[in-house]
Parts: structure tokens; C-alpha cells; sequence
């Protein structure tokens, strides 16, 4: 078995189904509501699952949704990203990119999307372009290393525009944790 987790899509079937029949002429755009009900929502009625970035570089992992509970992670690195999976109260039940879940006060928690490159290839002989343009045949504009963490700056579904310890560019979506296949974000 894998240490990660499959990622999801929030895209529903049901959306995806609406978008085709909109794009056909075949509903009107309240199919929309109809379709984004199929996304799963938490109590605060984001959708879940989704990501977001640590805002401190102190945030301590619980086991259960608590400060009474017993701290199994410290997270050491502001704008960490993570997997939020499920909700309780204040609290939010994550997940980071190596599989480990635990519970995190939400007011540690931030909208501002990063992700990690190909943390999956970690210790291994791989690096990851960051292209001009998002496009296989863009120029290069810094190698990456599997593991380093960048701001996202918006993603079109196919490639995400990142900075990478200011260099910014292109890479592909599949090469990140930190924003869902086929997930659009503008900044």
C-alpha cells in the first residue's frame, strides 16, 4: 500500500455532466446549483476535501479534535501545505504529503494555496522543470528539487504558475502537492 493517499478531484461528475450540457444548450445555468450539491461541504460549507497552507512554522498535530488530546506532529514550516479532509467545530482534520492526518485549530490554518514538487520522488535522481510558459517546450527557468515548497499563483487544470524561492513559472500539475488534477485556481 502507498504512504499517500489518492488525490480526489472536487469536481463532481454531476458538474462536469452540467458544464458539457451548458456548453450544449441544454440547461440553463441554474443546472449549476443543482450540479455543485454533489460536492461534499463541511460544516463551515467549504468543500471538502480541499488544501490549504500552515501559517505558522509552530503548529502542533493532535490526535483528536482538542487541546485536551495528545500532540503527535509538530509542523515546523510556515506555508506548509495540507489536505483538509474533515471538519469539527474550530477543528480541521488534515493531511500532509507524506499521509500522516491529525487534527489542527483552524485559526493555524490558511487559504493561501502552496504545494510541494513531486514529493513523491524525494531521495531519488529527479528534478522537476519550472518552464516561461505552460508548455513542454517552454525555456526553463529553474530546475526543482523534489520536496521544495512554492506559492501558487493560479493553475489553468493542466499546468500551475508558481514561485519557487523567487524564481516563478510553469509546471505541471501532476508534478505538485498542493492543488488537485484538473483543479483551476486564479489569484
Amino acid at each position: 500500500m502507498s504512504r499517500f493517499a489518492p488525490l480526489r478531484s472536487i469536481v463532481s461528475a454531476g458538474c462536469v455532466a452540467a458544464l458539457l450540457s451548458v456548453a450544449n444548450g441544454a440547461l440553463a445555468p441554474e443546472a449549476f446549483a443543482a450540479a455543485d450539491q454533489n460536492v461534499a461541504r463541511g460544516p463551515s460549507g467549504l468543500p471538502l476535501p480541499r488544501f490549504v497552507s500552515l501559517k505558522s512554522g509552530r503548529v502542533n498535530s493532535r490526535v483528536g479534535p482538542g487541546v485536551t488530546y495528545a500532540v503527535d506532529w509538530l509542523y515546523m514550516k510556515a506555508g506548509l501545505p495540507m489536505e483538509i479532509i474533515q471538519e469539527y467545530d474550530n477543528w480541521r482534520k488534515v493531511r500532509d504529503s507524506d499521509g500522516a492526518e491529525g487534527w489542527i485549530n483552524q485559526s493555524l490554518l490558511s487559504g493561501k494555496r502552496t504545494a510541494i514538487a513531486a514529493p513523491w520522488q524525494r531521495g531519488k535522481d529527479a528534478r522537476i522543470a519550472l518552464r516561461s510558459e505552460p508548455s513542454e517546450t517552454a525555456s526553463t527557468v529553474a530546475i526543482l528539487e523534489p520536496g521544495v515548497i512554492g506559492a501558487i499563483k493560479t493553475c489553468n487544470g493542466n499546468w500551475c504558475e508558481m514561485t519557487f524561492s523567487g524564481h516563478t513559472g510553469w509546471v505541471t500539475q501532476t508534478q505538485v502537492w498542493g492543488a488537485y488534477p484538473g483543479e483551476t485556481i486564479k489569484d
